[in-house]
């Protein structure tokens, strides 16, 4: 899929897959912020101010969920994301690499 970029666009999105944007420039709540994805422009409101280079959930993430920033996982929502939130550590959780995270840990700890 070829991708293209616009003069004056405010994030990005790389990857039909994200669900979340990253911000090219500081924005305020209440502004909307518009995007390509699936080959359609989007367009949702900022319920919070968010920086430079922050992340915006432009989908619903349900807690739990795999935050997904350029067609890669970068972690877990540890509470229920609305659509135009600030995605930052105040809501998400790193997975990769994590011990505690192995599956079928649970199981071994639970039978111990």
């Amino acid at each position: 899929m070829e991708k293209t970029f616009h003069s004056g666009i405010s994030c990005i999105v790389m990857d039909d897959k994200d669900n979340v944007a990253t911000l090219l420039k500081d924005m305020k709540k209440g502004e909307i912020l518009s995007y390509i994805q699936k080959e359609k422009e989007q367009q949702i409101e900022l319920k919070n101010d968010v920086d430079f280079g922050h992340k915006v959930a432009i989908l619903p993430i349900a807690k739990g969920q795999e935050v997904i920033k350029y067609g890669e996982v970068i972690g877990a929502a540890t509470l229920s994301i609305p659509v135009g939130e600030h995605v930052h550590v105040h809501n998400i959780e790193g997975i990769r690499g994590r011990g505690d995270k192995r599956v079928g840990e649970e199981q071994e700890h639970a039978n111990v």
